[in-house]
């Protein structure tokens, strides 16, 4: 579990495999390796939830099924790419971003950003499949990052992204058509899933479509 709150980036250092195969990950990351590392802990990469297999002092390995690289960027990825690093959550730390499961959904393009304020205004492209999850002033995950839905509709929805955000992940640095991972908020998913299996059981009555239309 996570709180998409990126205290750690780190770099590629290899990358072997494709999305047939499977992928071996080498992740230089020092300073989270000397935060506290063990072979088999889970740790967030630019919001994928990965298994330790082996480390050192500067590195972390990872083994990269093919469902992972299908529904990720990880098959863009490029040695020295910079990347964002989690490390997973304690018992009693701060929850400072909401519950991030590192369980990436799809991934999508930024389609806009452009400079407000002292940030951004960033727009992706919204999956059909996420279209019920993605509201305004939800919670989202992109690239492991904890955001707030600025706006969602026709499509797209956007983020508003502060400048200590931008400094602080690749959000800061990608553009207009590099593709992000995205993870919904779990609230929302199993809010939608306990809906929708009402729904077939059940159906809606004419009185619940009256209460939730204000008829």
């Amino acid at each position: 579990m996570f709180s998409g709150l990126i205290a750690h980036d780190g770099r590629v250092a290899s990358l072997d495999g494709d999305a047939a195969r499977g992928m071996t990950l080498v992740i230089e990351a020092p300073a989270a390796i000397a935060a506290g590392v063990m072979h088999g802990d889970s740790i967030a990469i630019n919001g994928v939830c990965l298994t330790v297999v082996a480390f050192d002092d500067r590195t972390l390995r990872f083994d990269v099924i093919p469902e992972t690289v299908d529904r990720t960027c990880f098959g863009d990825l490029r040695a020295g790419e910079r990347v964002n690093l989690e490390l997973s959550l304690r018992m009693g730390d701060r929850l400072g971003g909401h519950l991030v499961y590192g369980h990436v959904d799809a991934n999508a393009p930024i389609v806009a950003k452009v400079e407000e304020g002292q940030g951004y205004r960033v727009t992706f492209a919204l999956p059909d499949a996420l279209v019920p999850f993605i509201v305004e002033k939800g919670y989202v995950t992109i690239d492991g990052v904890s955001l707030t839905v600025a706006s969602a509709g026709d499509g797209r929805f956007a983020i508003a992204m502060i400048p200590e955000t931008a400094r602080r992940t690749t959000l800061g640095v990608k553009g207009v058509g590099a593709h992000v991972n995205l993870e919904v908020d779990p609230v929302a998913r199993y809010a939608q899933g306990a809906i929708a299996a009402y729904t077939r059981a059940h159906g809606p009555t004419a009185e619940e479509v009256e209460w939730a239309f204000e008829i």
